[in-house]
């Protein structure tokens, strides 16, 4: 053990003073979305499943966010090495570009077409119809998140940490308490069930927004001028499409794959998606310190780099690595000592209790399996300036083999939905192997700052 922890003087303090930010920032998300699942799960099965095939648009623009955020962050801390804080001001121009043309054109669809946009998950009648008010209600979310995350991207690779952290977990800590107001009538409030949890998620971040831009006016670091942010030259373009653009690319496409496990359990039943969408708050919510990790080692190694310690970058990789399959080992063992307790949590069908349990145990391994590689490819490979390969990689085995994986076990097999749902889990598995071969391969650390005028 005392080698697994090992490290240089001092990393520790470093790390986690960055990790213990990130991980409130990121339990606190865990815990509003295990709140929205129970409350919703008290109001009926339809609810949930219908909040979940629609909370889909969310997810797949919060795979645009971590992409977006990724490929940022792999320019902004380098340059933050540096103090560059006109480059860098830049560099959030960008960030609000891609943000806003992909979140307008979404909310636009999710607020005038939420009947065509939730067909893509489900065809079954009653989840359509509860699926189309939730995104309605949910379409100005999209535009508030749009502007707001590279804003509060750009404040954490300037290592502002904790202002993110207070104003996310502010955010949501509102979003919870408006939820239970909203979906069950409490007091004056009216009792709109699915639409209440999405309206209190368009008001919550309707306000941290507010707040972000009273920061921007009111912060020291990042120059105000708004108009100049946007003159980006044409070498920070080049850099961005060739280091940044390969991470946006991999994390959207992840994420349409992904979604493509969505889609197949769609329609596979409302019991198979209702058990889904509390397992998957049950692994997030045990996996924030591993993901904690990944974002801290992204801002950390970053900057190294951009300082050009390339050797203490190398030794703190290994370093965060072994912490990252300790953590690994721990959040399986905790999600395995709540699995017992977590389908008592839900009003769902005997059915859906019965898959849940499974699938619970299920992630007790394949959560382990995403931390690691989240790590590997999403952190230390794009803090390196080598997104090219996570990109590749991560294309080729869910395209190439998890998704045609699902789709024949579900379709053409007509497999179990328990069965069709351990066939999708194998993906971390089948591409850990060659992440491992590169990270040791350390051709993956290098600088790529350079002066922009």
């Amino acid at each position: 053990m005392k080698k697994i922890i090992s490290a240089r003087q001092g990393f520790y303090r470093e790390l986690f003073r960055l990790v213990i930010p990130i991980v409130m920032q990121n339990l606190i998300a865990s815990a509003v979305s295990m709140a929205d699942v129970v409350m919703l799960g008290r109001v009926d099965q339809t609810s949930i499943s219908a909040s979940s095939l629609a909370g889909q648009v969310m997810f797949l623009l919060n795979v645009l966010f971590f992409g977006l955020n990724s490929a940022l962050t792999i320019l902004a801390a380098q340059y933050w090495g540096k103090r560059d804080m006109k480059v860098i001001s830049k560099i959030l121009g960008i960030g609000l570009i891609i943000s806003l043309v992909v979140t307008v054109n979404v909310a636009i669809l999710a607020f005038f077409f939420p009947y065509h946009v939730i067909r893509v998950w489900t065809n079954v009648p009653e989840l359509i119809d509860a699926g189309a008010i939730y995104l309605r209600y949910a379409a100005p979310s999209y535009i508030f998140l749009g502007i707001a995350q590279p804003f509060l991207t750009i404040l954490k690779s300037c290592e502002r940490v904790l202002f993110s952290t207070i104003l996310s977990a502010s955010t949501l800590i509102i979003n919870v308490i408006l939820n239970a107001l909203l979906i069950f009538g409490i007091g004056p409030f009216p009792q709109m069930g699915i639409a209440g949890a999405a309206l209190a998620t368009s008001i919550s971040w309707g306000i941290g927004l507010t707040v972000c831009i009273i920061d921007f006016f009111r912060q020291k670091e990042l120059p105000k001028n708004v108009l100049n942010m946007f003159r980006i030259p044409r070498a920070l373009i080049v850099d961005f499409g060739k280091y940044s653009l390969p991470a946006f690319i991999n994390d959207a496409m992840w994420g349409l794959a992904f979604n493509m496990n969505s889609i197949i359990m769609g329609h596979l039943g409302s019991d198979i998606v209702a058990a889904n969408s509390v397992v998957s708050v049950a692994r997030d919510l045990v996996t924030v310190v591993g993901f904690g990790i990944s974002g801290a080692a992204s801002i950390m190694l970053g900057k190294e780099i951009g300082e050009n310690r390339l050797k203490d970058a190398e030794k703190d990789a290994s370093s965060i690595l072994r912490v990252t399959i300790l953590s690994g080992i721990v959040s399986g063992a905790v999600l395995f000592a709540i699995s017992p307790f977590v389908p008592g949590l839900v009003k769902i069908s005997a059915t859906a209790a019965h898959y849940l349990r499974i699938m619970l145990y299920i992630n007790v391994v394949y959560q382990m399996g995403q931390i690691i590689n989240t790590v590997l490819i999403a952190s230390l490979f794009r803090c390196g300036g080598d997104s090219k390969y996570g990109m590749v990689l991560d294309i080729t085995c869910m395209w190439a083999f998890a998704v045609p994986l699902g789709l024949i076990s579900a379709f053409v097999l007509k497999l179990p939905p328990l069965t069709v749902y351990i066939l999708m889990c194998t993906d971390e598995f089948a591409k850990m192997p060659f992440a491992i071969h590169h990270y040791m391969s350390k051709g993956w650390i290098k600088n790529i700052t350079r002066e922009i005028k």
